[in-house]
């Protein structure tokens, strides 16, 4: 790769690096929601480095190029198919000091591609939305979009962001984990848990992995004899698996956002049912049928300020930071309950968060500089 190619920063613009794709299951969305942010990205303000995580984890240069990073044709992108190179990569300094970025390949010599102000971190799943990616920012020094180290851990795994929720008041539904050594070791004993709660409870249940996203790996299990099939599509993505009771009534969003003076909410959105599925799963929500949610929801005026209370209390129980997505059931008797939130929620154009927002008032390039100008505000470290 010619140094011409390179990009290069200009003066006075802080330098934003856009990093996506990853090592999880969603890598394909990431990809997408990449090439959302980019195009939303004011150029005459931000300078722009797209950065790919390969799904073996290399961290590789990548084009500028929103339009591949769409999904076309029912076929998903990947950071493969943008990289510069199949061997180059992009190495983020640890030092506090230095926020250089250099690009190395095999036989060359390093080229430094200049300073990051700041990381857009666009990864959904583990190794990117957990916190892992967060803590290596941290130990870097270079500010980043969203969620922090613990607020985005809790954020992916599903058992422990309930039982935060339980332990501030906020109502969440019945729920069993199987972790991994049970399930391996005494699947008997994890088939009789599973068959209390169903008998407690009632079919069908949902099982899920405890760490994913995008409705990845989820099974609505009518009956027993479906249950150990579900698990084991469930630990394809995640050895620990969560298993939901049927919770009836309407899906409900909200997106909570992070202004100078705190955190707000936007107007609520409903996920009405789609009828060729069982459940808002990976196809209804980004398949060629996919579900259309409708901003804002209709349910009245107390209902709304009810779900973006509870969203904002979601935000401030996990100490969260830049942007959430909070998902609730509003069940037939007329009471909201948590599902998750989601630290990254996906921007895809399709995605609920930013047309939330737009119809709050907050429209996709100025959401986005407010994620980018929050972010820039924080110190890393302790805070």
């Amino acid at each position: 790769m010619s140094s011409e190619n390179l990009p290069t920063s200009p003066e006075h613009k802080p330098r934003v690096a856009v990093v996506f794709g990853g090592r999880s299951s969603e890598h394909a969305i990431s990809v997408v929601t990449a090439g959302a942010v980019l195009r939303a990205i004011d150029r005459d303000v931000y300078d722009v480095l797209p950065i790919g995580i390969t799904t073996d984890g290399r961290w590789a240069l990548t084009a500028d190029e929103p339009e591949r990073m769409a999904i076309a044709g029912g076929t998903l992108p990947s950071v493969g198919d943008l990289a510069e190179s199949t061997e180059g990569s992009v190495v983020l300094s640890v030092d506090p000091a230095n926020r250089e970025v250099v690009y190395s390949e095999p036989g060359s010599v390093p080229k430094a591609l200049g300073d990051v102000d700041v990381v857009f971190p666009v990864l959904h799943g583990p190794y990117g939305e957990d916190g892992t990616l967060q803590g290596l920012l941290e130990l870097s020094g270079v500010p980043y979009v969203g969620a922090g180290v613990l607020s985005s851990a809790v954020g992916q795994d599903k058992e422990y962001m309930k039982r935060i929720f339980t332990s501030f008041g906020l109502p969440v539904g019945p729920y069993e984990v199987i972790r991994p050594r049970e399930w391996e070791q005494d699947p008997s004993a994890a088939r009789k848990r599973i068959a209390d709660f169903a008998a407690e409870h009632g079919w069908p249940l949902f099982v899920k992995p405890a760490r994913a996203g995008s409705s990845m790996g989820i099974s609505k299990v009518d009956g027993f004899e479906d249950l150990d099939e579900a698990v084991e599509e469930a630990r394809r993505h995640d050895p620990k698996v969560i298993v939901e009771s049927l919770l009836t009534g309407r899906e409900i969003e909200c997106g909570v956002l992070e202004f100078e003076d705190g955190p707000r909410a936007s107007v609520p959105a409903w996920i009405p049912p789609v009828t060729a599925h069982d459940f808002y799963d990976f196809e209804a929500k980004y398949g060629a049928e996919s579900a259309s949610g409708v901003v804002p929801a209709p349910i009245t005026p107390e209902q709304t300020a009810e779900v973006q209370r509870l969203a904002i209390a979601a935000f401030e129980a996990a100490a969260c930071e830049g942007l959430v997505r909070a998902d609730f059931f509003l069940t037939d008797e007329g009471e909201f309950v948590i599902n998750e939130i989601n630290t990254m929620p996906g921007f895809t154009p399709i995605s609920m968060y930013p047309r939330m927002w737009q119809e709050s008032g907050v429209d996709y390039p100025e959401l986005i500089d407010r994620l980018i100008q929050a972010a820039l505000r924080r110190p890393t470290g302790l805070r």
